[in-house]
């Protein structure tokens, strides 16, 4: 199965659709099979950007799978705080480098932000650069539904 690292930015494109990424990321994730992944310094930043009336159906969509939740355990934080440091002259926040931090455990590079520039900045601690799915990657083919005929 699939798998990509999922930011605020694109989680906040998915269930506004006033934002100005939820056409790019609503055809993402419409054609997308696979298994979004974050954390909980991301969710809560989505929370906080989110308008008021959208958090609570957010969490539920989240809480019915919607994304799969990695714990930052408290042995991380000093390599988050390295991570913020380190790119202390871009806007990193932890939410950023939590996802630098999940990239390298999962040795996974696929992630879906709409931050093009410091995306492209960010490197796991092998200095690999993670790979935004969102605007880096070919268009996804369409995912192929089978059609299901209804006996009558």
């Amino acid at each position: 199965m699939q798998r990509v690292i999922v930011d605020a930015g694109p989680l906040i494109g998915w269930f506004d659709a006033n934002d100005a990424h939820h056409p790019s990321v609503r055809a993402f994730l419409d054609a997308y099979g696979g298994e979004l992944l974050s954390t909980w310094p991301v969710l809560v930043e989505v929370c906080h950007l989110l308008p008021e009336r959208m958090v609570a159906d957010f969490l539920r969509w989240v809480g019915r799978g919607g994304v799969t939740v990695v714990d930052v355990p408290v042995s991380a934080l000093a390599g988050l705080a390295d991570r913020i440091d380190k790119y202390a002259d871009l806007p990193i926040d932890m939410a950023d480098a939590s996802i630098i931090w999940l990239a390298e455990t999962l040795g996974l590079l696929e992630v879906l932000t709409i931050d093009r520039r410091d995306s492209g900045i960010y490197r796991t601690a092998r200095g690999q650069a993670l790979r935004n799915m969102l605007f880096d990657a070919p268009p996804a083919a369409p995912v192929r539904r089978r059609a299901v005929r209804r006996k009558r």
